[in-house]
């Protein structure tokens, strides 16, 4: 599942990437479990068979608070870029974009042998180069084709440039740092220079350029702390050396780590930060994140450790610096509104780990299975699932943020109107690292109904609310119908994919005192639109 060679490190890496992938994102267990089956019971079931727990937000559509930037959307994670070459990827990226206003993908692997073959382990014939860019141009030109625009993550190592055979992953992607950081420094510059030559300059700088994915994990990085600086700094020698307008940054490592000494490196070495990138999932071990085990719940640990790193950030030479939190998930919808609320403050922008399929230690032979489900906004066979629907609903919501008192964000939008997205949050247990690895998905919550008022709407205006929570929204209840086949019929599909989704939205009217009551299950959000 795993590959590894004969080198004692890489078998070490190798022997330890399940278990490492599972530690880092282990969850804090939640206490209790709540059938997913009764999240779907409507209004008036639930109002007959026992009272709701009740609960008030307050918007104020006249009170604006400045404009929103819709952080969630400004990038998408995938696994590695030879899966974008794939019909299935370009179609979910295409969805993804159109419907969720998503704007860049980040991925691994640019410069995989197995599959990208950017530097050859042989050159043969008429005009052999060193360097091949043809499948980075299948890649990038498919990516833009999409309607996005590529993050570069630079890894991993071309075998012709490395200093061993380590490698991570079913694409064998090597690990280790380069035999000459000569060598890597002149590649990265001609792989620049090839990139401005085939989309232009002024595209390219609208680019970000990261270097590495998490260092600080032996299994995605062989080499020492001091060696990931040494290629962050001929990295960002060799981009800015082409276009110093070009944007470069890193560390991108696990579980916040290693920033304030990243940053101190290249303050010593006077070498460019243009936006410090960082990964944290909910279940990370907070003795690594803040340096206490426990000190969060997980529905506090990306609001905190966002407001951490941002001090860090503003304690060093590098002020301006930019913060992205390049990986980070949840399959709970309302998990996902409360992460993002919770970075507003802090970052540039973020990342959803990830698009769709998953296939980095194993390729799934499921397409749909119950229990820890996270990462993906699609699944396979493009399937849109609860997350792409949260993505889609957030994504009518307005450019300016007003006041909000509870579980809410809310905004006017500048061609008028307004849009507030409401959650009911829970605890519900995140990716493990492994989709699909826990076979019973733990939630402790309960349903609740929320009036919202809105001071500065007119009672009696027409509202509409569109709902999505495990059950709306969602190709579960689908497929269970059809008796949860593990690998569904044409026909099946077809009918999973309609059912998931997003549904039509309610009609509803503001009462006297502009207000209107919603229902939610624990984790469903609703998004409220007013004309």
């Amino acid at each position: 599942m795993i590959s590894a060679n004969k080198s004692p490190a890489s078998r070490d890496a190798a022997k330890g990437v399940e278990e490492n992938m599972l530690n880092r994102r282990d969850l804090i267990a939640t206490a209790g479990a709540l059938a997913t089956t009764a999240a779907a019971l409507s209004s008036s079931a639930r109002a007959a068979s026992a009272p709701l727990a009740t609960e008030t937000v307050d918007v104020d559509l006249t009170a604006d608070e400045g404009a929103l930037r819709h952080i969630w959307s400004e990038c998408v994670g995938s696994d590695r870029a030879g899966l974008t070459m794939r019909e299935e990827w370009r179609l979910d990226a295409k969805r993804a974009h159109k419907e969720a206003g998503i704007k860049s993908v980040r991925f691994h692997g640019i410069f995989n042998d197995d599959e990208m073959g950017v530097r050859p382990k042989a050159s043969f014939g008429p005009g052999a180069q060193s360097y091949n860019f043809q499948n980075v141009d299948n890649v990038y030109d498919g990516v833009l084709d999409s309607g996005l625009k590529p993050w570069v993550e630079l890894s991993f190592m071309p075998t012709k440039l490395a200093s061993g055979n380590a490698n991570f992953g079913t694409y064998h992607g090597n690990i280790t740092p380069p035999a000459s950081l000569d060598d890597w420094k002149a590649f990265i510059a001609e792989f620049v220079r090839h990139l401005i030559a085939r989309y232009g300059v002024d595209e390219v700088r609208t680019w970000y350029f990261e270097v590495w994915n998490e260092p600080d994990l032996g299994f995605f990085w062989s080499g020492t702390q001091a060696q990931y600086f040494e290629l962050y700094k001929a990295s960002v020698e060799a981009v800015k050396g082409v276009d110093p307008a070009l944007k470069v940054g890193g560390p991108a490592t696990s579980k916040v780590q290693w920033i304030p000494a990243f940053l101190d490196y290249c303050a010593q070495n006077r070498l460019p930060v243009d936006f410090v990138s960082t990964h944290l999932y909910a279940g990370d071990n907070q003795k690594i994140v803040f340096g206490e085990a426990g000190k969060y719940t997980q529905n506090q640990v990306y609001e905190a450790a966002m407001k951490m790193v941002s001090e860090q950030i503003a304690a060093s030479a590098y002020k301006d610096a930019e913060l992205w939190l390049g990986e980070w998930s949840s399959d709970s919808p309302a998990m996902i509104a409360h992460i993002v609320k919770g970075c507003l403050p802090y970052v540039r922008g973020m990342s959803y780990w990830q698009i769709s399929k998953f296939e980095e230690v194993l390729i799934p032979n499921f397409v749909f299975k119950e229990g820890d489900n996270a990462w993906g906004l699609f699944s396979a066979r493009n399937v849109a699932r609860p997350t792409f629907n949260t993505f889609k609903l957030m994504n009518r919501l307005g450019e300016r943020r007003v006041k909000a008192v509870g579980p809410a964000l809310a905004t006017r939008r500048n061609r008028g109107g307004g849009a507030v997205m409401v959650w009911n949050l829970a605890e519900a247990q995140q990716a493990s690292g492994i989709p699909g690895a826990n076979s019973v998905r733990k939630v402790t919550g309960e349903a609740k109904r929320y009036t919202v008022r809105l001071k500065g709407a007119k009672p009696g205006q027409a509202v509409k609310v569109s709902y999505v929570d495990m059950e709306r929204g969602s190709p579960y209840p689908a497929w269970r119908v059809l008796g949860s086949p593990q690998y569904p019929t044409r026909e099946q599909l077809a009918k999973i994919r309609a059912a998931a989704e997003l549904p039509a939205p309610q009609g509803l009217t503001l009462n006297k005192a502009g207000e209107v009551v919603v229902d939610l299950p624990p984790e469903g959000v609703a998004l409220i639109e007013l004309a």
